[in-house]
């Protein structure tokens, strides 16, 4: 008997998509991002479980990275297996992402933005996920070292081999975006979207140009860390519980951070409330309430997280008095 996933009907009515940018590509308002919790160290039928809740709500785009684990590659490796055992059928319904730019294997090629790395990079990617090709390929940071124009121009290539259909950069600043997005215009390469940290907490693509001019250039931004690691719900409202990720971790939230916040996040917690949304709902409202934003990534250790989170479609809009009490709270 084959008990292969068979994919909701009706899931398209449960999304809304926005347009990249000035590109032909919709993405959906929400994409699964697989940073945690798809590492080899988890639980294979949650993953499953994960994705199939994910698609079945309308969320067509699956973000990793090379490196996303732990241990590096694996995240790759646990989607690609899931993808060949359950859900190939669907892949043409699908937006597959990937990246390369961070420390992935030793030595000098490993790493940062040449041509050498970000090529063979992809193809490892691909190999583990076991696919022909992307959807989007990404530079994942800014290199100092290497010159833009050779990153740049190993993104044609990549796009030109077909293992990519269209390209994006990931940390980026804004006047790199315009030099990066002016080479790939004049290659005619499809540079389409920028990801890039953004949350109530973190302001930076406000500050350092990226959201301006990537709404001067029509491309799109899709947005990680909406949650601020977990500031922006309400897991630490009332302290921090023993299996937070705090206590179980530690590399990327530190307790100081969530005393140091509390009386904000209880603020906003508050307004979350008035609006008839959780806290992690107004904040990945928040993130899209312009259009400047595609789509903004989540991660989740639970379908139930995912079914809880798809709700903030409902309620994107805010007033200019919730805005103005947001901006007062947070950027204290």
């Amino acid at each position: 008997m084959d008990h292969r996933y068979c994919a909701a009907s009706g899931r398209y009515q449960k999304m809304k998509y926005n347009r990249c940018g000035k590109s032909g590509l919709l993405f959906p308002m929400l994409s699964l991002g697989l940073w945690h919790n798809f590492g080899s160290s988890a639980d294979l039928e949650n993953m499953k479980e994960m994705c199939f809740r994910a698609f079945d709500l309308g969320i067509t785009h699956f973000d990793l990275a090379n490196n996303y684990g732990p241990e590096y590659g694996s995240a790759e490796r646990n989607f690609g297996k899931i993808l060949k055992e359950e859900m190939r059928a669907y892949r043409d319904e699908m937006i597959v992402s990937t990246k390369a730019g961070y420390d992935m294997w030793e030595g000098p090629y490993g790493n940062w933005g040449s041509r050498k790395y970000l090529i063979a990079s992809l193809d490892q990617s691909l190999k583990r996920m076991g696919l022909d090709y992307v959807d989007v390929f990404y530079h994942h940071r800014m290199d100092p070292e290497t010159p833009l124009e050779e990153t740049m121009m190993a993104l044609d290539t990549i796009v030109r081999s077909g293992k990519a259909l269209y390209v994006g950069i990931s940390n980026y600043d804004g006047p790199t975006l315009l030099r990066a997005a002016k080479i790939l215009e004049e290659l005619k390469c499809p540079f389409i979207i920028n990801q890039n940290r953004y949350s109530i907490f973190d302001r930076t693509i406000e500050q350092n140009e990226l959201k301006a001019t990537a709404k001067r250039l029509n491309k799109g931004i899709i947005a990680f860390s909406p949650l601020a690691q977990g500031l922006l719900t309400d897991r630490y409202l009332n302290g921090i519980p023993s299996d937070s990720r705090i206590r179980t971790d530690g590399r990327f939230l530190k307790e100081r951070s969530v005393r140091d916040k509390l009386d904000q996040i209880r603020a906003l917690n508050h307004i979350a409330e008035n609006r008839g949304q959780t806290l992690a709902q107004m904040a990945l409202s928040w993130v899209l309430k312009d259009e400047e934003v595609t789509s903004v990534l989540f991660g989740a250790s639970k379908p139930e997280q995912i079914e809880e989170n798809v709700k903030m479609i409902q309620k994107v809009d805010f007033t200019e008095e919730e805005l103005a009490e947001i901006d007062r709270i947070s950027l204290i």
